[in-house]
């Protein structure tokens, strides 16, 4: 797709807009140390953050959704990350700056993650994000990315075409979620990525800071 100048632009949320990988680790290292065994080192988990609880235990415990004893961990990790779900977390640096310049530029903004929103609707305000024009949570609708349906409310929910918004995220699936639902789609090397080259998912376009983002829109503008 050819990128044309947006009226609105929307992000996923971790890895994207948050760093929340040190709390994600938190809560499931703690499942591990109250199970007796060693926390997995931090640099292993980062990477698998932004594909959450999937994520987190496939990485702490080796353990697919089909697997047994996976749902268990799972209730585990999500009760110990809904008790600490800001201790660390923080915006990513440029993100303040970058929110501020799309406001200069009349731009709407908001937010689409698979994050449930008893996570999200805690989060967003604690680390600074409740200016969102939209927030569209992971069961939101009744699927999650990489189905284009998250993407495309947030679009009905800002009163644009999907075609007017552009869709930022740091995982293979942001980019397949904005390109089925229409969108231009960029994605945030600066983001987890999953141990994924961003360049071959076939973004668009591939932006190493968020100051690039705005780079982008005024070239558009």
């Amino acid at each position: 797709m050819h990128l044309t100048a947006p009226r609105a632009i929307l992000f996923d949320l971790d890895g994207t807009l948050a760093d929340t990988a040190p709390d994600l680790a938190g809560a499931i290292n703690k499942v591990r140390t109250d199970r007796g065994l060693a926390p997995t080192p931090y640099e292993q988990l980062r990477p698998v953050a932004s594909a959450g609880a999937r994520g987190l235990i496939g990485a702490a415990f080796d353990l697919k959704p089909e697997d047994q004893g996976y749902d268990d961990l799972r209730v585990a990790f999500l009760a110990n990350y809904e008790a600490a779900i800001a201790v660390d977390s923080r915006l990513f640096d440029g993100i303040s700056i970058l929110l501020k310049g799309l406001l200069e530029h009349d731009l709407s903004w908001g937010i689409v993650t698979n994050k449930a929103a008893r996570f999200t609707d805690r989060l967003v305000p604690l680390i600074g994000l409740q200016d969102a024009c939209c927030i569209v949570s992971g069961d939101t609708t009744p699927h999650s990315k990489p189905h284009p349906a998250p993407l495309l409310e947030a679009a009905s929910r800002l009163g644009l075409a999907p075609t007017a918004c552009w869709y930022v995220g740091d995982d293979l699936r942001d980019i397949q979620a904005g390109r089925a639902a229409g969108m231009a789609t960029i994605a945030a090397g600066w983001g987890y990525c999953g141990n994924i080259e961003p360049t071959s998912w076939g973004a668009d376009a591939v932006i190493a800071t968020p100051y690039d983002l705005l780079e982008l829109i005024r070239a558009r503008q």
